[in-house]
């Protein structure tokens, strides 16, 4: 897949991918556990870079889209108030649309 695959535009509601695939064997993953399946909202994107996931395992690394996704924090944590926020780095492969 290219970077182009991936288009989400700054307010497009996501959902981050519910995948673990540090189950199936070693993995290098740079999208928290915490966030995995939550719903969350394009901030930005942040431009394209390789895919850290296979640069870590020295394979070839095709530049991935990194977004800025933000998230209300009382949907991955109880203790929030209205205006708590959560802003995470997402790569493209990652997310979804809900």
């Amino acid at each position: 897949m290219t970077a182009t695959a991936f288009a989400f535009a700054p307010g497009d509601i996501v959902r981050v991918k519910d995948d673990w695939p540090e189950r199936r064997g070693p993995a290098h993953i740079r999208t928290p556990y915490y966030v995995r399946g939550v719903q969350g909202q394009i901030v930005r994107h942040l431009g394209d870079f390789p895919n850290p996931e296979d640069l870590a395992f020295g394979r070839p690394a095709e530049p991935r889209p990194l977004y800025h996704v933000r998230f209300k924090k009382g949907v991955i944590w109880a203790e929030d108030r209205a205006d708590d926020a959560l802003l995470v780095e997402i790569f493209g492969h990652w997310l979804e649309k809900p």
